[in-house]
């Protein structure tokens, strides 16, 4: 089985526009994130023993930026490849694609964990169990 989505997982980089009065940070949909942002939401609030997102989604891809205080995100193809990301400055993301399963921990007290998305929520399309992600992804490699 093999995830072609998770060789797309990449951190990004936003240019910070400030000066003398400021830091100034722009992110527009399909030029420094690579999709139209349809919904927009974030976290904040979470102890650092609290995982949050344990899901994968078959269609929404996303963005995560935290614009304030630090995260982990923990990426993971279901196939045996993982990686830990670490969000700690808010010009830079991390881009997640499409059936990559992924979670959001070890908050410090004062993140805020900003979310970008491609698609507007959809209950139906997010896979809740790790098990079943992977046999969703087992039959999306059978389809191909």
């Amino acid at each position: 089985m093999k995830n072609d989505n998770y060789d797309r997982v990449r951190m990004l980089s936003f240019a910070d526009l400030g000066d003398e009065r400021g830091s100034l940070i722009v992110v527009e949909g399909a030029q420094q994130v690579p999709f139209e942002i349809k919904r927009v939401f974030y976290m904040y609030g979470s102890d650092a023993e609290v995982v949050r997102g344990q899901h994968a989604n078959r269609r929404t891809e996303f963005v995560l930026i935290n614009v304030a205080g630090r995260s982990k995100v923990r990426v993971d193809d279901g196939c045996g490849r993982e990686e830990v990301y670490s969000l700690d400055k808010p010009n830079t993301g991390i881009y997640i694609p499409r059936m990559v399963w992924k979670d959001m921990y070890d908050f410090s007290p004062d993140s805020v964990l900003l979310v970008l998305a491609s698609e507007h929520y959809d209950g139906s399309e997010y896979l809740r169990d790790y098990e079943g992600f992977k046999a969703a992804l087992a039959a999306q490699n059978e389809e191909e």
